[in-house]
Protein backbone atom coordinates (compact mmCIF):
# COMPACT_ATOMS: atom_id res chain seq x y z
CA UNK A 1 0.00 0.00 0.00
CA UNK A 2 1.29 3.47 -0.84
CA UNK A 3 1.29 6.12 1.84
CA UNK A 4 -0.65 9.31 1.25
CA UNK A 5 1.20 12.14 -0.42
CA UNK A 6 1.34 15.48 1.39
CA UNK A 7 -1.15 17.78 -0.27
CA UNK A 8 0.47 20.94 -1.65
CA UNK A 9 -1.13 23.95 -3.26
CA UNK A 10 0.23 24.16 -6.80
CA UNK A 11 -0.82 27.21 -8.83
CA UNK A 12 -1.17 25.83 -12.34
CA UNK A 13 -0.58 29.21 -13.97
CA UNK A 14 2.90 29.29 -12.44
CA UNK A 15 3.76 25.72 -13.33
CA UNK A 16 5.99 25.41 -16.38
CA UNK A 17 5.62 22.64 -18.90
CA UNK A 18 8.63 20.67 -17.65
CA UNK A 19 7.42 20.69 -14.05
CA UNK A 20 3.93 19.63 -15.12
CA UNK A 21 5.33 16.78 -17.19
CA UNK A 22 7.56 15.72 -14.28
CA UNK A 23 4.56 15.62 -11.94
CA UNK A 24 2.62 13.45 -14.39
CA UNK A 25 5.52 11.07 -15.07
CA UNK A 26 5.97 10.53 -11.33
CA UNK A 27 2.38 9.26 -11.13
CA UNK A 28 2.09 7.49 -14.49
CA UNK A 29 3.09 4.01 -13.20
CA UNK A 30 0.35 4.20 -10.55
CA UNK A 31 -2.17 5.41 -13.14
CA UNK A 32 -1.45 2.52 -15.51
CA UNK A 33 -1.50 -0.01 -12.65
CA UNK A 34 -4.86 1.30 -11.40
CA UNK A 35 -6.41 1.33 -14.88
CA UNK A 36 -5.10 -2.17 -15.68
CA UNK A 37 -6.74 -3.54 -12.54
CA UNK A 38 -9.96 -1.72 -13.40
CA UNK A 39 -10.06 -2.75 -17.08
CA UNK A 40 -7.91 -5.89 -17.37
CA UNK A 41 -6.26 -4.53 -20.53
CA UNK A 42 -2.85 -2.85 -20.68
CA UNK A 43 -3.48 -0.97 -23.93
CA UNK A 44 -6.70 0.54 -22.63
CA UNK A 45 -4.99 1.30 -19.31
CA UNK A 46 -2.29 3.23 -21.13
CA UNK A 47 -4.99 5.10 -23.05
CA UNK A 48 -6.60 6.12 -19.76
CA UNK A 49 -3.25 7.43 -18.49
CA UNK A 50 -2.71 9.36 -21.71
CA UNK A 51 -6.15 10.94 -21.50
CA UNK A 52 -5.42 11.91 -17.89
CA UNK A 53 -2.27 13.65 -19.17
CA UNK A 54 -4.33 15.61 -21.69
CA UNK A 55 -6.71 16.73 -18.96
CA UNK A 56 -3.85 17.52 -16.58
CA UNK A 57 -2.35 19.87 -19.16
CA UNK A 58 -5.64 21.72 -19.49
CA UNK A 59 -6.14 22.39 -15.76
CA UNK A 60 -5.79 26.04 -14.79
CA UNK A 61 -7.08 26.04 -11.20
CA UNK A 62 -5.09 25.20 -8.11
CA UNK A 63 -4.70 21.48 -7.40
CA UNK A 64 -4.12 20.17 -3.87
CA UNK A 65 -2.23 17.09 -5.02
CA UNK A 66 -1.25 15.97 -8.54
CA UNK A 67 -1.43 12.36 -7.36
CA UNK A 68 -4.98 12.64 -6.06
CA UNK A 69 -6.13 14.61 -9.10
CA UNK A 70 -4.63 12.15 -11.61
CA UNK A 71 -5.81 9.00 -9.82
CA UNK A 72 -9.29 10.48 -9.56
CA UNK A 73 -9.26 11.38 -13.25
CA UNK A 74 -8.18 7.88 -14.29
CA UNK A 75 -10.82 6.29 -12.08
CA UNK A 76 -13.55 8.41 -13.66
CA UNK A 77 -12.26 7.56 -17.13
CA UNK A 78 -12.25 3.85 -16.31
CA UNK A 79 -15.78 3.99 -14.89
CA UNK A 80 -16.95 5.71 -18.08
CA UNK A 81 -15.16 3.10 -20.16
CA UNK A 82 -16.74 0.25 -18.20
CA UNK A 83 -20.14 1.82 -18.80
CA UNK A 84 -19.64 1.74 -22.58
CA UNK A 85 -21.55 -0.79 -24.67
CA UNK A 86 -18.31 -2.52 -25.71
CA UNK A 87 -17.11 -2.99 -22.15
CA UNK A 88 -20.50 -4.23 -20.96
CA UNK A 89 -20.45 -6.86 -23.71
CA UNK A 90 -16.92 -7.95 -22.79
CA UNK A 91 -17.57 -8.05 -19.06
CA UNK A 92 -20.72 -10.11 -19.57
CA UNK A 93 -18.69 -12.94 -21.12
CA UNK A 94 -18.19 -15.72 -18.59
CA UNK A 95 -15.01 -16.83 -20.38
CA UNK A 96 -13.31 -13.40 -20.45
CA UNK A 97 -9.90 -13.17 -18.79
CA UNK A 98 -7.76 -10.09 -18.11
CA UNK A 99 -4.84 -9.60 -20.49
CA UNK A 100 -1.72 -11.48 -19.31
CA UNK A 101 1.32 -9.25 -18.81
CA UNK A 102 5.04 -9.67 -18.26
CA UNK A 103 5.42 -7.64 -15.07
CA UNK A 104 9.21 -7.67 -15.33
CA UNK A 105 9.12 -5.96 -18.71
CA UNK A 106 6.58 -3.43 -17.48
CA UNK A 107 8.75 -2.61 -14.48
CA UNK A 108 11.73 -2.09 -16.79
CA UNK A 109 9.68 0.27 -18.95
CA UNK A 110 8.10 2.03 -15.95
CA UNK A 111 10.70 2.37 -13.14
CA UNK A 112 9.11 2.31 -9.72
CA UNK A 113 6.12 0.25 -10.81
CA UNK A 114 5.77 -1.33 -7.37
CA UNK A 115 2.00 -1.39 -7.67
CA UNK A 116 2.23 -4.44 -9.94
CA UNK A 117 2.98 -6.71 -6.99
CA UNK A 118 -0.64 -7.84 -6.60
CA UNK A 119 -1.78 -8.59 -10.16
CA UNK A 120 -1.91 -12.38 -10.22
CA UNK A 121 -4.43 -13.67 -12.73
CA UNK A 122 -6.51 -15.27 -9.98
CA UNK A 123 -6.78 -11.95 -8.15
CA UNK A 124 -7.62 -10.00 -11.32
CA UNK A 125 -10.35 -12.45 -12.30
CA UNK A 126 -11.96 -11.94 -8.90
CA UNK A 127 -11.67 -8.15 -9.28
CA UNK A 128 -13.36 -8.48 -12.67
CA UNK A 129 -16.35 -10.12 -10.98
CA UNK A 130 -16.95 -7.00 -8.87
CA UNK A 131 -19.15 -4.22 -10.14
CA UNK A 132 -17.23 -1.22 -11.53
CA UNK A 133 -18.13 0.85 -8.43
CA UNK A 134 -16.99 -1.92 -6.06
CA UNK A 135 -13.76 -2.27 -8.02
CA UNK A 136 -13.06 1.46 -7.87
CA UNK A 137 -13.87 1.77 -4.16
CA UNK A 138 -11.78 -1.27 -3.23
CA UNK A 139 -8.72 -0.16 -5.22
CA UNK A 140 -8.84 3.49 -4.21
CA UNK A 141 -9.28 2.68 -0.52
CA UNK A 142 -7.10 -0.39 -0.03
CA UNK A 143 -4.35 0.24 -2.60
CA UNK A 144 -4.20 4.03 -2.87
CA UNK A 145 -5.19 5.23 0.62
CA UNK A 146 -8.12 7.38 -0.47
CA UNK A 147 -10.53 8.38 2.30
CA UNK A 148 -14.20 7.43 2.15
CA UNK A 149 -15.12 11.11 1.77
CA UNK A 150 -13.00 11.40 -1.39
CA UNK A 151 -14.28 8.12 -2.79
CA UNK A 152 -17.91 8.99 -2.12
CA UNK A 153 -17.58 12.21 -4.08
CA UNK A 154 -15.88 10.39 -6.94
CA UNK A 155 -18.40 7.55 -7.35
CA UNK A 156 -21.48 9.59 -6.48
CA UNK A 157 -22.45 7.55 -3.41
CA UNK A 158 -22.81 8.40 0.28
CA UNK A 159 -19.98 7.55 2.65
CA UNK A 160 -22.03 4.80 4.40
CA UNK A 161 -22.87 3.30 1.00
CA UNK A 162 -19.18 3.31 0.04
CA UNK A 163 -18.27 1.55 3.27
CA UNK A 164 -20.84 -1.17 2.56
CA UNK A 165 -19.58 -1.58 -1.01
CA UNK A 166 -16.02 -1.83 0.29
CA UNK A 167 -17.03 -4.59 2.71
CA UNK A 168 -18.76 -6.45 -0.11
CA UNK A 169 -15.74 -6.04 -2.38
CA UNK A 170 -13.37 -7.33 0.29
CA UNK A 171 -15.53 -10.42 0.72
CA UNK A 172 -15.50 -10.87 -3.05
CA UNK A 173 -11.71 -10.77 -3.38
CA UNK A 174 -11.02 -13.06 -0.43
CA UNK A 175 -10.71 -16.18 -2.60
CA UNK A 176 -8.42 -14.40 -5.04
CA UNK A 177 -6.16 -13.22 -2.24
CA UNK A 178 -5.79 -16.70 -0.76
CA UNK A 179 -4.20 -17.67 -4.09
CA UNK A 180 -1.46 -15.10 -3.49
CA UNK A 181 -0.02 -17.08 -0.58
CA UNK A 182 1.76 -19.80 -2.60
CA UNK A 183 5.50 -19.26 -2.98
CA UNK A 184 7.04 -18.89 -6.41
CA UNK A 185 8.81 -22.25 -5.94
CA UNK A 186 5.57 -24.05 -5.11
CA UNK A 187 3.82 -22.36 -8.02
CA UNK A 188 6.59 -23.37 -10.41
CA UNK A 189 6.64 -26.96 -9.14
CA UNK A 190 2.91 -27.39 -9.65
CA UNK A 191 3.01 -25.69 -13.05
CA UNK A 192 5.74 -28.02 -14.31
CA UNK A 193 3.96 -31.08 -12.90
CA UNK A 194 0.72 -29.94 -14.57
CA UNK A 195 2.39 -29.46 -17.97
CA UNK A 196 4.16 -32.83 -17.69
CA UNK A 197 0.94 -34.67 -16.79
CA UNK A 198 -1.01 -32.90 -19.55
CA UNK A 199 1.65 -33.68 -22.16
CA UNK A 200 1.70 -37.33 -21.09
CA UNK A 201 -2.10 -37.55 -21.19
CA UNK A 202 -2.03 -38.57 -17.53
CA UNK A 203 -5.58 -37.79 -16.43
CA UNK A 204 -5.11 -39.36 -13.00
CA UNK A 205 -1.97 -37.32 -12.47
CA UNK A 206 -3.83 -34.14 -13.37
CA UNK A 207 -6.65 -34.95 -10.96
CA UNK A 208 -4.09 -35.44 -8.18
CA UNK A 209 -2.69 -31.96 -8.82
CA UNK A 210 -6.06 -30.22 -8.95
CA UNK A 211 -8.25 -29.08 -6.09
CA UNK A 212 -11.55 -30.95 -5.99
CA UNK A 213 -13.43 -27.77 -6.89
CA UNK A 214 -10.91 -26.61 -9.50
CA UNK A 215 -12.12 -24.30 -12.26
CA UNK A 216 -10.78 -23.93 -15.79
CA UNK A 217 -11.37 -20.75 -17.80
CA UNK A 218 -10.46 -20.59 -21.49
CA UNK A 219 -10.62 -17.23 -23.29
CA UNK A 220 -10.63 -17.42 -27.08
CA UNK A 221 -11.76 -13.83 -27.58
CA UNK A 222 -15.22 -12.44 -28.40
CA UNK A 223 -15.64 -14.72 -31.42
CA UNK A 224 -14.06 -17.79 -29.82
CA UNK A 225 -11.16 -19.77 -31.23
CA UNK A 226 -10.71 -23.28 -32.59
CA UNK A 227 -7.32 -25.06 -32.51
CA UNK A 228 -6.77 -28.56 -33.87
CA UNK A 229 -10.53 -28.99 -34.19
CA UNK A 230 -11.14 -28.14 -30.54
CA UNK A 231 -12.94 -24.90 -29.66
CA UNK A 232 -12.29 -22.96 -26.48
CA UNK A 233 -14.84 -23.41 -23.73
CA UNK A 234 -17.68 -20.84 -23.81
CA UNK A 235 -17.97 -20.90 -20.02
CA UNK A 236 -15.86 -22.05 -17.04
CA UNK A 237 -15.47 -25.78 -16.45
CA UNK A 238 -15.85 -26.96 -12.84
CA UNK A 239 -14.49 -30.00 -11.01
CA UNK A 240 -11.10 -31.71 -10.98
CA UNK A 241 -12.17 -34.74 -13.05
CA UNK A 242 -13.82 -32.68 -15.80
CA UNK A 243 -10.93 -30.22 -15.95
CA UNK A 244 -8.38 -33.04 -16.15
CA UNK A 245 -10.24 -34.80 -18.97
CA UNK A 246 -10.53 -31.61 -20.99
CA UNK A 247 -6.88 -30.64 -20.47
CA UNK A 248 -5.63 -34.10 -21.46
CA UNK A 249 -7.78 -34.10 -24.61
CA UNK A 250 -6.85 -30.55 -25.61
CA UNK A 251 -3.14 -31.17 -25.03
CA UNK A 252 -3.09 -34.37 -27.11
CA UNK A 253 -4.49 -32.42 -30.07
CA UNK A 254 -2.72 -29.11 -29.66
CA UNK A 255 0.73 -29.90 -28.24
CA UNK A 256 2.28 -31.05 -31.54
CA UNK A 257 1.46 -27.65 -33.09
CA UNK A 258 3.30 -25.48 -30.58
CA UNK A 259 6.59 -24.72 -28.92
CA UNK A 260 6.40 -23.50 -25.36
CA UNK A 261 8.44 -21.54 -22.87
CA UNK A 262 8.17 -21.01 -19.16
CA UNK A 263 7.72 -17.31 -18.40
CA UNK A 264 6.67 -15.15 -15.49
CA UNK A 265 3.31 -13.53 -16.19
CA UNK A 266 1.34 -11.40 -13.76
CA UNK A 267 4.05 -12.02 -11.19
CA UNK A 268 3.69 -15.82 -11.26
CA UNK A 269 5.33 -18.70 -13.19
CA UNK A 270 3.38 -19.40 -16.40
CA UNK A 271 3.75 -21.03 -19.81
CA UNK A 272 3.49 -19.29 -23.18
CA UNK A 273 2.79 -21.37 -26.30
CA UNK A 274 4.22 -20.21 -29.62
CA UNK A 275 3.46 -20.97 -33.24
CA UNK A 276 5.92 -19.81 -35.89
CA UNK A 277 7.67 -17.78 -33.20
CA UNK A 278 4.59 -15.75 -32.24
CA UNK A 279 2.59 -16.16 -29.00
CA UNK A 280 -0.47 -18.34 -29.60
CA UNK A 281 -1.67 -19.03 -26.05
CA UNK A 282 -0.73 -18.66 -22.40
CA UNK A 283 -1.31 -20.88 -19.38
CA UNK A 284 -1.53 -19.41 -15.87
CA UNK A 285 -2.55 -21.09 -12.61
CA UNK A 286 -4.08 -20.15 -9.29
CA UNK A 287 -2.62 -22.12 -6.37
CA UNK A 288 -4.24 -22.57 -2.97
CA UNK A 289 -3.60 -25.09 -0.21
CA UNK A 290 -0.92 -26.90 -2.22
CA UNK A 291 -3.32 -27.64 -5.09
CA UNK A 292 -4.16 -26.06 -8.43
CA UNK A 293 -7.44 -24.25 -7.81
CA UNK A 294 -7.69 -22.30 -11.08
CA UNK A 295 -6.47 -22.96 -14.62
CA UNK A 296 -6.45 -19.93 -16.92
CA UNK A 297 -5.89 -20.53 -20.63
CA UNK A 298 -5.54 -17.45 -22.83
CA UNK A 299 -6.07 -17.99 -26.54
CA UNK A 300 -7.22 -14.53 -27.66
CA UNK A 301 -4.54 -13.60 -30.20
CA UNK A 302 -5.52 -9.93 -30.09
CA UNK A 303 -4.41 -9.76 -26.44
CA UNK A 304 -1.24 -11.86 -26.56
CA UNK A 305 0.96 -9.67 -28.76
CA UNK A 306 2.66 -7.93 -25.84
CA UNK A 307 4.19 -11.24 -24.76
CA UNK A 308 6.67 -11.01 -27.64
CA UNK A 309 8.37 -13.62 -29.78
CA UNK A 310 9.80 -16.87 -28.46
CA UNK A 311 13.34 -16.78 -27.07
CA UNK A 312 14.19 -19.99 -28.89
CA UNK A 313 13.36 -23.72 -29.17
CA UNK A 314 12.30 -25.47 -26.01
Amino acid sequence: MISSVTRLKIPMAARNADARLQAFQAQRPALVALAYRMLGDVGRAEDMAQEAWVRWQAVTDEVDSPRAYLLTTVTRLCLNELDSARSRREESRSDRLPEPVDVGELRAAEPGLELWDEVSMAFLVVLQRLTPAERAIFLLHDAFDFEHREIAELVGRSEPACRKLLERARRGVRDGRRMLAASSDEHQRLLRAFVAAATAGDTAGLVALLAEDAVLMSDGGPEGRTVAGLRNLPKPLHGAARVAQFVAKATSRGAPLFEFEERELNGRPAVVFYRDGAPAAALLLGIAGGKIARVFFHADLARLGRLGATAGPR
